[in-house]
């Protein structure tokens, strides 16, 4: 956990890699900073890669709210503390905090990265869908299912991972979910999940929207928008509303990809990424 001057418990952050230009790394929703150590270890010789546990999620303290502008703020305050302009890379929800946080504090960018989202209002924070028979998001089925597990009963990771296969059936995603399960207690025989599940449960609906940006506001800095090729989250009809806002973004769709591009591609995403970050810190 970050230390705050006046007592404050601020957001929990690592970094890796001892030299070279800051990039910072934020999360989606369920995830934490450390989804991201493939893809830091991978730049951490010629840069300092700092991973974030966004309010709720992770190492971080629990809030009141979820408030894409709060989050921004406490943001900005770790932000500020590196000293210099970062590139700041975002993921689905933590794209949401990251485009909110240029448009509001541009000072504290270099070039921001947007991975698989758009800013824009999403049915319940998910991708969008033609097929009626298909549910637009499973994030509240998700948060359904993860606060039903009877955490008392768990012999095991792998009782858990079977308790969550009807409403999660993607191994890959159960596997990212369950990183937030933890064992507590002085002989780790307890669980506990470090998402804050009713909070999230409570706000889903606030995560689906954009906030809407300071009058006349927008971020003029490189920004590299990141889509899965087989995810339905950035559609042709978000380009004039990314446009508007972030005037100079160039979009790259990664082929045989969905929702969690930097998974389930990460050698293409890092090397999409490297290009992006040797044009930006020229």
């Amino acid at each position: 956990m970050s230390e705050d001057p006046d007592g404050d418990e601020r957001l929990a952050t690592r970094t890796v890699g001892e030299s070279g230009p800051h990039v910072v790394f934020v999360h989606g929703l369920f995830g934490q900073g450390k989804n991201w150590t493939t893809i830091a270890k991978g730049l951490a010789d010629g840069h300092r890669v700092t991973l974030v546990d966004l309010p709720n999620h992770g190492h971080s303290p629990w809030t009141d709210r979820v408030d894409y502008q709060d989050m921004a703020a406490l943001l900005a305050a770790e932000l500020e503390g590196l000293g210099e302009p970062v590139t700041l890379v975002g993921h689905s929800m933590g794209g949401k905090v990251a485009m909110t946080l240029a448009l509001r504090r541009p000072e504290l960018l270099r070039a921001l990265v947007v991975v698989d989202i758009a800013p824009v209002e999403y049915p319940l924070q998910g991708g969008r869908t033609d097929d009626p028979d298909e549910e637009a998001s499973p994030f509240a089925a998700f948060i359904e299912a993860m606060k039903a597990m009877d955490l008392g009963s768990l012999a095991s990771r792998a009782d858990a991972d079977a308790a969550l296969l009807t409403a999660v059936p993607s191994r890959m995603v159960r596997s990212f979910l369950l990183q937030s399960l933890v064992r507590e207690g002085a002989g780790g025989d307890g669980w506990r999940w470090r998402l804050n599940l009713d909070l999230l449960g409570r706000d889903l609906g606030e995560l689906r929207g954009f906030p809407e940006p300071p009058d006349g506001a927008s971020f003029d800095g490189p920004v590299l928008w990141i889509a899965g090729a087989n995810s339905t989250y950035v559609l042709d009809e978000d380009r004039p509303h990314m446009d508007a806002l972030f005037p100079a973004t160039r979009l790259v769709r990664i082929k045989n990809a969905g929702h969690w591009v930097h998974s389930e591609q990460p050698e293409i995403f890092l090397e999409t990424l490297r290009r992006f970050l040797e044009r930006v810190e020229q």
